[in-house]
Formats: structure tokens, C-alpha cells, sequence
């Protein structure tokens, strides 16, 4: 592999590795107290399991990448290093996912189960999970990149 391609791609799991560590940051400290008609309303990312499943999928994601900076390129290891992109790539998608689907009742609501949108009561808060789910996505997109393109280095060996 030349020397341009594995710079590409340490690059790209160092953004990988950025986004879901911002993404953990952002969800991590977004807390927002607010009054409304006399009722004090506090979120949190604690609040709801699917937040909390997106930090812990997002900070797992972060610690594989960062580990993964610091394989030598020489390693057998990086045959491994496939399986485990599929567990991590399918692991940020559901957590990305659930928090979504939660980011999206919070800011519509869902008239006919009678949620109210709360985003207009602690914007703050929406803005901080909005924050991080954008870069999830961006570090969910490009370890689907690394993946596909693992799968596809392992399939042609003639690329190794």
C-alpha cells in the first residue's frame, strides 16, 4: 500500500476518532434547566436510555478509534480490524439512530401518543443534540468508508 493511501486513511479514522469524541463531549455536557408555567423542566442526556445508549456507543467508538492511531501498519492485527469495523460501524448506526428518533419527538412531538415538542422550552439542549448527532453522522459515514474499504483490502489481497 503506498505511503499517500495510508496517510488517507490514518487520517480519516483520526476524524472518525474526532467525531465521536466531540459527539460524546457535546451530548455529555448539554444540560438545560428551564420554568415553564411554574413547572421546572431539566435536560439532560441522562434523562432518556437512547441519549445515554448514544454515549456509550459514541465514547466506545472514540476509544477504538484512538487505538487504532497508534496499530503499526505491519500488524497482523489489521486483519481483525475488519470484524471489529462491522461491530463499530453497526454499533454507531443504532445509537445514532435511537438518538435520533428521540431528537425528532423532542423538536415535533407526536400529537396522536400527546408529546409536546419541548424544544421550544430548552433549545439549548436541542442544540447541543443536534451538535452531536451531526458529528456522529460525519464519523459514522466515514467508518462506513474505512469499513467498506477494509472489506474491500481483505478481499484483494493484491492491494496489501
Amino acid at each position: 500500500m503506498g505511503k499517500n493511501r495510508k496517510t488517507v486513511l490514518y487520517a480519516l479514522r483520526f476524524i472518525a476518532f474526532a467525531g465521536t469524541l466531540s459527539a460524546v463531549i457535546v451530548m455529555v455536557t448539554s444540560k438545560e434547566e428551564n420554568y415553564f408555567y411554574g413547572v421546572e423542566l431539566e435536560a439532560k442526556y441522562t434523562h432518556s436510555p437512547a441519549l445515554t445508549y448514544f454515549v456509550i456507543a459514541n465514547s466506545i467508538g472514540a476509544v477504538y478509534g484512538f487505538l487504532l492511531l497508534f496499530l503499526p501498519p505491519a500488524s497482523m492485527l489489521w486483519r481483525f480490524v475488519v470484524a471489529v469495523d462491522v461491530v463499530v460501524v453497526l454499533l454507531l448506526s443504532s445509537s445514532f439512530s435511537a438518538a435520533m428518533a428521540i431528537a425528532y419527538v423532542g423538536k415535533e412531538g407526536n400529537y396522536y401518543a400527546g408529546w409536546l415538542p419541548v424544544c421550544d422550552q430548552i433549545s439549548d439542549f436541542c442544540h447541543h443534540v443536534t451538535g452531536a448527532l451531526t458529528a456522529a453522522f460525519v464519523a459514522l459515514v466515514i467508518y462506513t468508508v474505512l469499513l467498506l474499504h477494509s472489506i474491500h483490502t481483505v478481499l484483494n489481497p493484491l492491494l496489501v
